[in-house]
């Protein structure tokens, strides 16, 4: 029943997105490569874990440059991975279980393959020259030294015409001219095509890029190199928000859809520019506070993989659910397709692997915002050490091993261990469904090396076992679920310099909730809020626990209880 004049809770405050890389999720061919079909065939276990989004990696026409982040036709499924009579069907699979669709939009760059962008090569004269960004030169150098994110320089020289091209990411990823009007209103067609068959909504990558400051100034020089970092000069640029409020206007506000934005370098105030609840732009953003943590500072960015220490994490976490509340909305997230294994960055992958992996996920799902689960998060698969840098395909990571050898100086030991703990592919190793050949993934051979660890860590043993971190992520999402003050209650952070304990407080006007998570592998003792003594624990990743004041907590330990109601 319906209370009168209830306020309107968009459907997307009470989902839990699962995130699919379609590459690496399910083949159903046996040619290695997962694939849509292998999407479908899986679906009744993703409704059985109870999550209520799927968030589909890019699944179009692409050379896979940067695996499938290179668009080369933004209307065509890529052949690897079916056709559009299999997205068809797929679609009409997730709708029948009543869950939802999300795709990826890519629309800062394309693939340098698009037809775009051969006739703005071909053609200085084409109308389609203006889609992308091009510049003569300085002094016979490149407009600026801006470092590009997969190393070396962002812009490249046609050699026919002179000029340069800026790609912010990979030399074949050439970045789009948004303040060109007629690219936005291509943009707007192809997302209303979309749209149109039935798609929920779009995990916007890189969103916050697509305004760059019209005079390209230079950056700040970088350490040990001859580049220097635009960021400033591209990342929530002029006339972004402009760009955002013309697209909701256009497009998103005809459709009931959830949208979340990529914005690195973004601050919670930032982020309520983004997502303000009467901004006119999207519904959540993603930001990396958390995951970039003293990467900045460090030597070489993420691949000198500084320490983390829990009293940093849970300052960030803290800063963006007050920052947030009543302003805007929180993406949730631990890991994803460009991040390590959330247990092995976050965790304990080892003896404590699956009480830590349980942990994460209470830690996770107990704060407001709109959850994220990666595919594999909800068995606690691990990040993967390949012997030889010969068995990584991701683009960033191979540029990244030869700028570390030849210009820094760096030995493959020293280069590996780094790659063993912060590169992509950590994420993108196939799925594990089961103990048996390539894991349940594939009957042929896989397009990336299996993680040796699958006959230990699947789905076919999660599901089976009632202890397992599968079940705990289900039990935690249907319990999540039971409680308004999860989705609408306040934040209150404990102990905000407790060098183990990431504990907090969710309250509403009928229900308070205390969430005690232990990053330790040791024993420890933590003295909770008198009022939570002789609450009700309605989540713990241990068989039992004695309510005290002075809690005996067990390594890797997670705790949800709920304050009893005073008469």
């Amino acid at each position: 029943m319906t209370t009168p004049n209830a306020p309107h809770i968009p459907w997307w405050k009470d989902a839990i997105v699962y995130q699919i890389y379609p590459r690496s999720f399910q083949d159903s061919n046996g040619d290695g490569i997962g694939d849509l079909r292998g999407i479908i065939r899986r679906l009744d276990y993703l409704k059985r874990l109870g999550v209520d989004v799927l968030w589909l990696s890019p699944i179009f026409a692409s050379p896979n440059d940067d695996n499938g982040y290179d668009i080369s036709d933004y209307r065509a499924i890529m052949s690897e991975f079916g056709t559009m009579a299999d997205f068809d069907e797929l679609l009409r699979e997730v709708h029948a279980r009543g869950l939802k669709l999300m795709l990826d939009l890519v629309v800062n760059h394309t693939s340098d393959e698009h037809p775009w962008f051969v006739e703005s090569r071909a053609d200085p004269r084409s109308d389609k020259r203006d889609y992308y960004i091009w510049r003569k030169g300085r002094n016979g150098q490149p407009p600026t030294r801006w470092q590009s994110y997969f190393s070396g320089s962002v812009w490249e020289k046609d050699e026919r015409s002179g000029e340069y091209y800026l790609h912010l990411f990979s030399r074949k990823q050439p970045d789009l001219n948004w303040e060109n009007p007629r690219v936005r209103r291509e943009v707007h067609d192809m997302m209303r095509f979309w749209l149109d068959k039935g798609v929920d909504g779009w995990r916007m990558d890189t969103i916050n890029m697509l305004s760059k400051h019209p005079d390209f100034p230079e950056g700040r020089p970088l350490p040990g190199t001859n580049l220097t970092d635009g960021q400033p000069h591209f990342l929530n640029g002029p006339r972004i928000h402009e760009f955002l409020q013309e697209m909701h206007r256009e497009v998103l506000s005809h459709y009931d859809v959830m949208t979340v934005g990529e914005t690195p370098g973004v601050s919670p105030a930032e982020s309520a520019l983004y997502c303000g609840f009467e901004r006119g732009e999207l519904n959540m953003v993603f930001h990396f506070e958390h995951v970039f943590l003293g990467d900045d500072a460090a030597e070489r960015g993420k691949w000198s993989n500084p320490p983390l220490t829990l009293p940093a994490i849970k300052r960030v976490l803290a800063s963006w659910q007050t920052g947030l509340h009543g302003r805007g909305w929180n993406s949730l997230y631990w890991d994803n397709h460009d991040q390590p294994r959330a247990v092995s960055r976050f965790g304990h992958d080892r003896e404590y692997r699956v009480e830590s992996a349980k942990l994460l996920c209470t830690v996770l799902l107990f704060m407001q915002g709109t959850p994220y689960i990666y595919q594999g998060q909800e068995l606690g698969m691990t990040n993967v050490s390949f012997e030889s840098i010969d068995h990584y395909k991701d683009i960033e990571t191979l540029n990244a091993y030869k700028m570390l050898r030849d210009e820094h100086g760096w030995d493959d030991a020293r280069i590996l261990a780094s790659v063993h703990a912060r590169g992509r592919d950590n994420a993108r190793t196939p799925m594990h469904w089961s103990g048996g050949a390539n894991a349940g993934f594939t009957e042929g051979t896989p397009w990336i090396a299996l993680n040796p660890n699958y006959p230990d860590i699947n789905a076919e043993a999660a599901e089976a076992d009632p202890n397992s971190v599968w079940h705990h992520y289900r039990d935690t999402i249907a319990l999540r679920k039971s409680l308004p003050v999860v989705r609408d209650g306040t934040f209150t952070l404990l102990d905000a310099e407790h060098p183990t304990v990431f504990s907090y407080v969710r309250q509403d006007a009928h229900t308070r909730v205390l969430v005690v998570g232990h990053f330790c592998d040791r024993p420890g003792v933590y003295r909770i809020p008198s009022e939570f003594v002789d609450g009700e624990v309605l989540s713990n990743n241990y068989p039992t626990q004695e309510l005290a004041q002075e809690l005996q907590l067990r390594p890797y330990q997670a705790l949800v209880i709920r304050a009893r109601r005073k008469s």
